[in-house]
């Protein structure tokens, strides 16, 4: 009777708090960590298994190549020559003369020194004197040095366009093709010569001075106002 009357209490007690209730604390909070990170489980759960990861790179490779701009495309053929602007000829073309002008001045200082240090060191001076008639000698000097002058000026240009073509043998073809049609141009809209005189001369008349598109545009309009004052500019618009 003292027993039951003991372990009434105890059992009132256990029916009311039952063992699920009397877990220990660390136990029952196990599952919520506080930790962000996801569990292995949790990370194949939410990972998307309908996406291939391998289609979606080239997706996004077709997508950027459809709105990437076209490239122009380049031709890199050893033959093939780069293409030569109408101010880029101009400059070439002013470059040339300027070389020619060069090599016009040096041809015509080493034939005028060798030509007289080889009259003089001959005595060719002497005998042309005497063959022409007791000519003074200084005057066939001087004569002989202007006329050596004028020699190596003349054939300075001959070696200035070797020296050029060397120099830019790369766009030689292009340059020639363009100088022709500008020649043919300028044939084709220059004055007429024959109506020129002392009070109007012809405005230049092989193109020497233009020296680009603008200068080409100005000398048109240089031959339309010399056609307007010798009355040509009408004829040739009548035909």
């Amino acid at each position: 009777m003292l027993t039951r009357s003991a372990l009434c209490p105890a059992r009132a007690f256990a029916n009311r708090f039952p063992p699920a209730v009397l877990v220990p604390s660390s136990a029952a909070t196990a599952p919520l960590s506080t930790c962000t990170r996801p569990s292995k489980l949790q990370q194949q759960r939410n990972s998307p298994s309908t996406i291939s990861t391998s289609t979606f790179p080239a997706r996004l490779v077709v997508r950027r190549a459809s709105t990437a701009p076209a490239e122009p495309a380049v031709n890199n053929s050893p033959g093939a020559q780069p293409q030569l602007t109408w101010n880029a000829f101009f400059a070439l073309r002013r470059t040339r003369r300027r070389i020619g002008q060069a090599c016009s001045g040096v041809g015509a200082v080493g034939v005028t020194y060798f030509g007289l240090t080889t009259m003089i060191n001959n005595g060719y001076d002497a005998t042309l004197s005497a063959q022409l008639g007791g000519f003074d000698p200084f005057m066939l000097m001087g004569l002989s040095t202007l006329g050596m002058m004028g020699v190596g000026w003349l054939i300075g240009p001959i070696f200035g366009n070797q020296v050029f073509n060397l120099a830019y043998r790369g766009v030689l073809g292009e340059f020639t093709r363009k100088d022709t049609a500008f020649f043919n141009r300028i044939k084709r809209h220059r004055v007429d010569p024959t109506a020129s005189s002392l009070a109007n001369p012809p405005p230049d008349y092989y193109g020497e001075k233009i020296g680009s598109v603008a200068g080409y545009r100005r000398w048109l309009k240089d031959q339309r106002a010399f056609n307007l004052k010798t009355g040509r500019y009408r004829a040739t618009k009548a035909l």
